[in-house]
């Protein structure tokens, strides 16, 4: 997903059965006794059992039980790898190297974060030049023990003297937001709370900030604790209480307003959103004027990002009537007319950025990245060159700033910063970083295979140089293929400590991300989502094919909206994989929309309660409510955190459940549930390197990697 509604998340799912009671397929493996209970929803005729609703209540003593004894058989598994030390010895000595941000600039001030390697939490550095020496701004790793606290989004006023940052706790989406004086490195008083997928806009002159929230969740319904988003303005040095309502719409509870104001102070402008639809509005009015919004694009008929304001004229990138996106900008004198400043073209216009009064646009061409300097009349003035095929990413610099910065990667190039000179037209390495990592031994080869429907999918495929294709290598295949999240070359510690490991690592490309703009988004999701397993069970099929691995070396993984990817293909093609690595997922497709931010989904899975068709299409894929009789199972692991309120762990739960009642092949279905862990973000460096090292324990194991 992208700059959207904050709120951009993901999922997956699975099946089962209904008795009163029952028991589960014991196998070699002694699984827990799971009890069956007799609960079944009518979906428009359609009578269908849930056995495992019970699993739904995660404080239960029942339900925490069952997750100790799970976890327990999980963690025999895995400990029994005699190379388990080994593997995180691999995985700690390559995460062990400084990993820098993309400067920005504020007040005439550089600021960027920096983890010195082994930080659970990256700190936010302070320079008054570019080769000056760094401040400490706010270190994360000193509001925690265990590094379960974090930062996960911060704006910093325009002169540079004011951070707001908001705070979460053991990886949960529950934001609090601090303001802190960056001279004295003291917290203010104002403190906001209530907040998830919170934006943060100062007001000129830092008189204070605007920023949206939901309803305190003991003032409403529970079924209202993610509607009714309003946007409020916090001036310092007053309690929250006392903030001003600066919009709402009671009218429609399922619409979120993430405020901007415009670089030059004069506007404050409202993206709205439904969920994860990327269709949007824009509503705006001047910071001036004590009038009301003005809605400036109200038919939410296509995704619209606001770029910067010139004046009165407001410029947007967007895919209206131009699928692979263009830029076009509206005067608000005259606010029905649309002028076309960049037109569509044969990529996809991926972003754009406006610095040195120049729109900089990121353009995708087969999945990897090309920069362009357009001037405001849409011109082509020039590229700017990229050292290799790879990402970029991070771009900062202001309207009439004679420099930028922007960041480069690829999955053999570590994430470097570069500064752009806008004078010199040269951009020269800023901060790369120091790591002990030969790339010269490996190779990064893109390939495009055929979907069963004959559509053309790309993927990467890394390995060393020298690799035999002998069908003989532990393959690890990614992928993710929705909410338009493109999945573009990046350097990653998993891939290069599976490298170390003697493995290929393969990144296929889906339907439903935004690879190939809209039009490929649109082809992976609701009904057709479908055509997403499709091109992964292809990817599978074709390093088989290629002799790069067979079935037995084969392994899967994804997480979230991927974690519903990985259930679905272990159960349609189970023969095709050795391993699965299925991270919190999303799992039972009938019910999702009813847990958290669930309902934020339905744009791209549709809803099974109100639309008989959605029903249709989701109860035929849903992993719950797929895994077969005498299901012949390959290795499964999979995984979720007990304080996941994006994709509740119950769909873990319920999907193992499942699995395990109806398994009778001899390979392991296990599920690792995490404490003090959410969806992802803000996870400790410890808690990470401890993951990691599981999953590849498990895999090491499960594809027999040592012989």
């Amino acid at each position: 997903m992208r700059k959207l509604s904050p709120i951009v998340l993901t999922f997956t799912l699975f099946l089962t059965f209904s008795l009163i009671t029952g028991c589960n397929n014991q196998t070699a493996w002694n699984y827990p006794q799971t009890k069956t209970v007799n609960v079944v929803n009518d979906y428009h005729g359609t009578k269908v059992a849930d056995p495992y609703r019970w699993l739904e209540d995660s404080d239960s003593k029942e339900t925490l039980s069952w997750v100790k004894k799970q976890n327990k058989i999980t963690r025999k598994y895995i400990d029994s790898v005699s190379q388990k030390e080994k593997i995180k010895n691999i995985i700690t000595k390559r995460w062990n190297y400084p990993k820098y941000s993309v400067p920005f600039k504020k007040g005439g001030y550089y600021f960027y974060w920096l983890n010195d390697g082994l930080q659970n939490q990256s700190v936010l550095y302070m320079k008054e030049s570019l080769d000056g020496k760094p401040h400490v701004v706010i270190n994360p790793n000193k509001l925690s023990k265990d590094g379960t606290v974090a930062i996960n989004n911060i704006e910093i006023t325009q002169d540079g003297k004011l951070l707001a940052y908001a705070l979460t706790q053991s990886g949960s989406d529950l934001q609090t937001i601090k303001v802190r004086d960056i001279n004295t490195n003291k917290d203010l008083e104002d403190t906001i709370h209530f907040c998830r997928f919170t934006s943060i806009a100062w007001k000129k002159y830092e008189s204070g900030f605007f920023y949206n929230r939901y309803p305190d969740p003991n003032a409403v319904a529970e079924e209202d604790r993610f509607n009714y988003n309003k946007v409020y303005f916090h001036k310092l040095g007053t309690r929250q209480i006392q903030d001003e309502l600066i919009y709402e719409d009671p009218t429609n509870k399922l619409l979120s307003f993430p405020p901007t104001v415009s670089e030059d102070g004069q506007y404050l402008i409202l993206h709205v959103y439904q969920g994860t639809d990327p269709k949007n509005r824009i509503y705006y009015k001047k910071l001036r004027s004590k009038g009301a919004f003005f809605k400036l694009l109200d038919k939410a008929d296509a995704r619209y990002d606001f770029i910067t304001n010139l004046g009165s004229k407001f410029y947007f990138l967007t895919d209206l009537d131009a699928p692979r996106f263009k830029l076009i900008a509206i005067d608000t004198k005259k606010p029905g007319v649309i002028e076309e400043v960049i037109p569509q073209q044969e990529d996809v216009i991926d972003g754009i950025s406006f610095v040195n009064k120049n729109f900089i646009a990121t353009i995708m061409h087969d999945v990897h990245h090309l920069l362009k300097v357009y001037d405001t009349n849409g011109n082509y003035l020039k590229d700017i060159p990229l050292p290799a095929i790879g990402t970029t990413g991070g771009i900062s610099g202001h309207k009439d700033d004679p420099e930028m910065f922007f960041a480069f990667a690829s999955y053999l190039f570590p994430y470097t910063s570069y500064r752009y000179d806008f004078d010199t037209t040269k951009a020269e390495v800023y901060q790369k970083p120091e790591i002990d990592f030969d790339s010269d031994k490996y190779k990064t080869t893109q390939v495009f295979y055929k979907s069963k429907d004959g559509t053309k999918i790309p993927m990467y495929i890394i390995s060393k140089k020298d690799v035999k294709l002998d069908t003989n290598n532990p393959t690890l295949l990614y992928g993710y293929g929705g909410f338009n999240i493109s999945l573009r070359p990046g350097f990653s510690i998993r891939i290069i400590s599976w490298l170390d490991l003697g493995g290929i690592y393969a990144v296929a490309n889906l339907r439903g991300g935004n690879e190939y703009g809209e039009a490929w988004h649109q082809q992976g999701i609701l009904g057709n989502k479908q055509n997403v397993f499709d091109d992964f069970i292809a990817a599978a099929q074709y390093l088989i094919d290629n002799k790069y691995t067979c079935p037995e070396k084969l392994a899967i993984q994804g997480g979230s909206n991927g974690g519903l990817l990985t259930a679905a293909c272990s159960i349609q093609r189970p023969e095709l994989f050795g391993a699965v690595a299925c991270h919190v997922p999303v799992t039972d497709m009938l019910r999702y929309h009813k847990f958290t931010v669930g309902r934020y989904w339905v744009s791209d899975y549709g809803n099974a309660e109100e639309d008989p068709e959605a029903f249709k299409y989701l109860y035929k894929y849903s992993p719950l409510h797929n895994v077969p009789e005498n299901y012949n199972n390959p290795s499964i692991l999979v995984t979720s955190a007990d304080t996941d309120d994006r994709v509740v762990p119950a769909h873990a739960k319920k999907l193992v459940a499942a699995m395990q009642a109806k398994s009778t092949g001899e390979k392991p279905i296990l599920l690792r549930v995490e404490t003090k862990a959410g969806h992802g973000h803000g996870k400790p460096t410890s808690k990470k390197i401890d993951e990691l090292t599981d999953v590849f324990a498990f895999l090491y194991k499960s594809l027999n990697m040592g012989n």
